[in-house]
């Protein structure tokens, strides 16, 4: 039986201890990520959203990068080990997706619509809200669990090379993929009174 869309909401978490136990190919999950990014909708249909979608050596590269980048940046021994420790929780799992924004598109559009121009970054950010939220709901229906990290714009530079990533690509998240080892805790919501008004 499907999943509705709300059930999928709330399986939705952030999951932390992923494994590589999973039953789909590199394959099968990079139509999965493509699926999910090229339905998700951006504003004038602008599309700004690009992903580059890691496996194996490539993945464990992506963190190892990560972790030499922010061996300058943690104040302590004892603070980088637990920095590595998260890293290699990501590595862990079976793949990580670089959520990119074409740069050279929101450009295009800022000129040639100048009446919004002041709005297109903003609209290609919410396009990429949409398009993780979307991707992070199919791995929740495929049975994966996610969590997404925002290293950039630190390992920016070296990612781009290392990856061959087109210089008007801009980092913007990485969601990693995998299998669930460990559920998350229980959630907290703040009351509903805080946050909704109902106006009739």
């Amino acid at each position: 039986m499907m999943m509705s869309f709300t059930d999928l909401q709330e399986k939705r978490r952030s999951i932390y201890v992923l494994g590589d136990n999973v039953s789909q190919t590199p394959e099968e999950l990079f139509e999965l990520v493509k699926s999910a990014v090229k339905h998700a909708p951006t504003a004038f249909n602008n599309q700004t959203v690009r992903t580059v979608v890691l496996f194996g050596e490539k993945k464990d590269q992506l963190w190892d990068i990560t972790a030499d980048r922010l061996k300058s940046e943690v104040p302590t021994e004892a603070a980088y080990q637990n920095t590595l420790e998260k890293l290699n929780s990501f590595k862990a799992g079976v793949a990580t997706v670089l959520f990119y924004s074409d740069t050279d598109v929101v450009k295009t559009f800022e000129e040639n619509i100048p009446l919004y121009s002041e709005n297109f970054y903003d609209w290609s950010e919410q396009g990429h809200g949409i398009a993780e939220y979307a991707t992070w709901l199919a791995v929740t229906e495929a049975g994966l669990g996610a969590n997404i990290q925002h290293y950039n714009p630190l390992i920016d530079e070296s990612v781009a090379k290392a990856f061959e990533i087109p210089a008007h690509w801009r980092l913007r998240a990485q969601l990693n993929i995998g299998s669930i080892e460990e559920p998350a805790p229980t959630k907290e919501y703040m009351t509903d009174d805080d946050r909704f008004k109902l106006v009739k």
